[in-house]
């Protein structure tokens, strides 16, 4: 087992190209959070807009996003939408998944604040609170600590998602993995280790949560 251990984790520098395979999954996860979460912070203020063509809008975004399976959305914007163009296999990758975690956030947040006491804003306003102060100081702390859970899976799964982007030559931790396992005919142990690393990475997005949580608590 020594043996086989070492020719898939460190003869020929394997543990290197692990490690750059972890970054690339890494850097693509979080730059699809950060843009996702802006956007879907856009969506959901559209599809919670009172302007009927906004909303409308906004829920075909959503419904096509949240339905589409993402490695046929990759598919389509690198072969397609952004084929003969500059961009680099990793942009068009983030640009993807951005799109697809917009949607989902937007729904996320959309059912949060929906779920949310309206007679604590409706108080606040007669005490002359503004609306964006009822908003922002009542409304909102509540529909974040709704969304938190739930928020927390969505990137889970968005990092999870990210193992698709092997087929449009992008070096990740998932083709990484499948190249040392035909390299080494391991494939068994190999997907193992494979999989143990998700499972760390997915760990380590559960304890920043906890973490937060944790001074979040002391806070109060």
């Amino acid at each position: 087992m020594g043996e086989i251990l070492y020719k898939i984790l460190i003869k020929g520098g394997s543990y290197l190209t692990i490690w750059r395979g972890v970054q690339a999954t890494v850097y693509i996860t979080l730059m699809s959070l950060i843009f996702g979460t802006l956007l879907g912070i856009c969506v959901c203020a559209l599809r919670m807009s009172r302007v009927k063509i906004l909303s409308v809008f906004a829920n075909v975004y959503i419904t096509l996003l949240r339905g589409s399976p993402v490695l046929m959305l990759l598919m389509l914007m690198y072969y397609g939408v952004f084929a003969g163009t500059d961009f680099e296999a990793d942009s068009i990758a983030i640009v993807t998944f951005a799109l697809n975690v917009a949607a989902h956030v937007a729904e996320i947040l959309r059912a949060a604040i929906s779920a949310t006491d309206h007679g604590q804003v409706e108080a606040a306003r007669t005490l002359g609170f503004s609306k964006f102060q009822a908003f922002y100081l009542v409304t909102f702390p509540q529909a974040l600590r709704i969304a938190k859970p739930v928020y927390q899976s969505a990137i889970v799964n968005l990092l999870q998602w990210t193992s698709v982007v092997g087929y449009v030559s992008i070096t990740d931790l998932t083709r990484v993995i499948n190249n040392i396992a035909s390299r080494t005919m391991q494939p068994m142990i190999t997907i193992v280790i494979g999989m143990l690393i998700y499972l760390v990475l997915a760990y380590v997005i559960h304890g920043i949560f906890a973490i937060t949580d944790y001074f979040g608590v002391r806070k109060s």
